[in-house]
C-alpha cells in the first residue's frame, strides 16, 4: 500500500472518527511517507489562522481546543498525535472543511445563499455555485427521509456537497507536484470514488488519487461482498473494537 501511495498526488483516507485503530495507521502512513503535505476534515477553513500558529507552536492545545470550539471529544487522544507528527515533520496542516454555518444554511436555502457572502468570505470556497450531481448514489440516499434523518430533502445533499466540494478545492491549491497530499476525512465523503474524488475529478482530473476505507465487520474471515470496491484500499477493524466516544 505504502508502495502505491507514494506515487499519489492525492491520499483520501476515509475513517470512522471514533476508531481509534483508523487514527493508529494514519500515523504510520505519515512517518511511512516521509514527505507529504496534510489536510483535515476536522478543521474548518476559519479556523486555519488558528491551526497555523499552533502548528508553529505559539499557540497552546487548550487556546485550540477553544478556537475551534472542542467540538472533537477524542482531540487529545486521535487527533493531536497528528498535528504533532506532522509539527514533528515540519509539515503545515490545511484545514479544509467548510465553515459549519455555511453548511447549515446551505441546508436551508440551497447554494444560493453562498452568493449572498462577502468577496471574502468566498476566497476559501470553489467556485459558487459547484458542480453538483444530486444522482450520485451517495446524495441520492442522503434525501430520502429515514428514521436517522428524518429531515432530508433536496438541499440536504447540497450541504454535504458543499463540504465534499470545499474540501476537494483546498487539496487541489495545496497539492504539490512529487509529493503525496494526504487528507483525512470522514469514509462517507471518499467511499465508493463519490463525494470529495467526485469534486477532484471536476476540479483537476489529471490528479492521481488513492484512496483508503475504514469498514467495521463482526465477522473478520472475509470482506462482505457488498463492501467491494468501497476504496484502492481497505482497512478492516472488528465491530467491537474499542470506540474514543
Amino acid at each position: 500500500m505504502v508502495k502505491q501511495l507514494r506515487t499519489a498526488d492525492v491520499i483520501l483516507f476515509g475513517e470512522y472518527h471514533n476508531n481509534p485503530i483508523s487514527h493508529w495507521m494514519q500515523l504510520e502512513i505519515m512517518k511511512a511517507l516521509g514527505s507529504y503535505g496534510l489536510g483535515m476534515e476536522m478543521f474548518e477553513t476559519d479556523e486555519q489562522d488558528a491551526l497555523s500558529k499552533f502548528m508553529a507552536d505559539s499557540l497552546t492545545v487548550e487556546e485550540l481546543d477553544h478556537y475551534t470550539g472542542g467540538v472533537w471529544p477524542n482531540f487529545h487522544t486521535d487527533y493531536l498525535p497528528i498535528l504533532l507528527r506532522a509539527r514533528a515533520d515540519s509539515v503545515d496542516v490545511v484545514a479544509t472543511n467548510v465553515p459549519r454555518e455555511y453548511a447549515q444554511m446551505v441546508f436551508q436555502r440551497g447554494f444560493i445563499y453562498l452568493k449572498t457572502l462577502k468577496a471574502s468570505d468566498q476566497l476559501s470556497l470553489p467556485p459558487i455555485p459547484p458542480p453538483y450531481d444530486p444522482e450520485l448514489p451517495g446524495y441520492k440516499a442522503m434525501r430520502m427521509p429515514n428514521q436517522a434523518n428524518p429531515h432530508a430533502g433536496e438541499n440536504f445533499p447540497k450541504a454535504q456537497a458543499i463540504k465534499d466540494a470545499t474540501m476537494a478545492w483546498q487539496i487541489v491549491n495545496h497539492a504539490r507536484p512529487g509529493r503525496p497530499f494526504l487528507h483525512i476525512n470522514g469514509s462517507y465523503h471518499s467511499d465508493n470514488y463519490e463525494g470529495i474524488v467526485w469534486y477532484l475529478r471536476q476540479y483537476k482530473p489529471q490528479l492521481k488519487v488513492v484512496t483508503i476505507s475504514t469498514l467495521e465487520q463482526r465477522d473478520m474471515s472475509d470482506l462482505r461482498e457488498d463492501s467491494e470496491g468501497t476504496a484502492d484500499f481497505i482497512l478492516l477493524v472488528p465491530e467491537n473494537m474499542t470506540k474514543t466516544y
